[in-house]
């Protein structure tokens, strides 16, 4: 029978609530092309409905989805020139937010304006502003340069799922080093964060796990490992500067991993990857590589997305020395869902963590031999 001093001891989980406020900044709705149809388009995110259409110039434009004047939705409408009209009352709405036309009527009330979303379009990419507080996006956080122009690069390969938790357990993985060996099948040998304004940089290097990772067929390139540069652009858009290291030659790639808001407990998960063209990777195998990555990198999101849908919200992670810096990012990470005037110095300032990663290699390592030993007893006995 447990004593109540031992009951006391007990680690109780602090479960907390998801914020009903969502986070400031640019949230990538995905490729550009997508929306470049002549058709209005609809997207639930930030707790409402946003509708988004191309002007007659290409201009991508957002908009509250719901007319403002007997509430029919216009991402069901048709797109009329520069504007979208709404498929209740043709009502017609241009991407400043104001009623440009009412056919039917002698003139347009004064007050027919709804609220217009700031859209940027970045490297054939698509993003709208959020702020809580209605402040337009400072300068200083746009999202920087995607893919760098000095080369030439394959088209984005782009998948999305939709996940049902709330949207910090994907930003908890930038710390998260030993969940690539135990989720992803990798082994990181260097692992480092650095957080300062509103970026948070993972660092890392890696290796494949040979006993669940094989290459049985010669003619195949073997994954030995990667080199990553991973940065958070403010609370939901990340680029990846990631090498994969072949046994044949080495792969330069821009992984995007990138999320917005549905609700308190679900998001829109989308990654995407681009590939470097090079001398050792011309077009074509340039093409054959991405498709093959895109899959492997979709199994990385899915495997998570399952640890997600079975898990607890914890506001209270016990850790151990070899785990990330977890607390620090959350305060990182807070800065997002607070007013400007409330962010403090604490949640901005420059922080850097190289987290030791020599006890757990060596534990990875010894695991990895003990099943490929296990195996090869395995394959004897058949």
């Amino acid at each position: 029978m447990s004593t109540s001093t031992e009951l006391d001891e007990i680690r109780i989980i602090e479960q907390g609530t998801p914020p009903t406020r969502f986070a400031r900044g640019w949230h990538c709705l995905g490729l550009a092309r997508d929306y470049k149809d002549g058709k209005p388009h609809s997207v639930e995110a930030f707790g409402t409905k946003l509708v988004v259409f191309a002007d007659s110039r290409g201009d991508i434009k957002i908009l509250d989805a719901y007319c403002r004047h007997m509430g029919g939705d216009l991402s069901q409408g048709a797109v009329k020139g520069d504007t979208v009209a709404c498929p209740f009352h043709d009502w017609r709405w241009d991407g400043n937010g104001k009623c440009a036309d009412i056919p039917y009527a002698r003139r347009v009330p004064p007050l027919a304006r709804t609220r217009r979303w700031s859209a940027m379009e970045k490297d054939e990419l698509i993003f709208v502003w959020h702020d809580p507080e209605g402040n337009p996006p400072a300068p200083e956080v746009a999202i920087s340069e995607i893919r760098t122009p000095d080369a030439e690069w394959t088209d984005w390969e782009w998948k999305t799922l939709e996940i049902d938790t709330n949207c910090r357990e994907i930003i908890d993985n930038v710390v998260d080093m030993a969940h690539f060996y135990y989720v992803h099948y990798g082994m990181p040998t260097y692992f480092k964060n650095i957080f300062e304004g509103h970026i948070a940089i993972q660092e890392q290097r890696g290796e494949s796990r040979e006993d669940i990772v094989k290459w049985d067929d010669p003619d195949i390139p073997r994954l030995l490992g990667n080199r990553s540069v991973a940065a958070y652009h403010g609370p939901s858009f990340m680029t990846d500067d990631l090498v994969y290291i072949y046994d044949r030659y080495e792969v330069e790639s821009m992984l995007i991993n990138c999320h917005y808001p549905v609700g308190p407990d679900k998001f829109v998960l989308m990654y995407g990857i681009s590939i470097k063209k090079t001398e050792q990777v011309p077009a074509e195998i340039a093409e054959q590589l991405m498709e093959a990555m895109i899959g492997y990198i979709g199994i990385g999101f899915e495997q998570d997305a399952e640890i997600w849908k079975n898990k607890t919200r914890i506001e209270n992670p016990l850790l151990c020395e070899e785990d990330g810096p977890v607390y620090q990012l959350r305060r990182w990470y807070e800065q997002f869902y607070v007013d400007v005037a409330d962010v403090t110095p604490e949640m901005v300032q420059r922080f850097e963590f190289e987290l030791d990663t020599s006890r757990p290699v060596e534990a990875w390592k010894s695991e990895v031999a003990a099943n490929l030993a296990r195996q090869a007893g395995e394959e004897e006995m058949v």
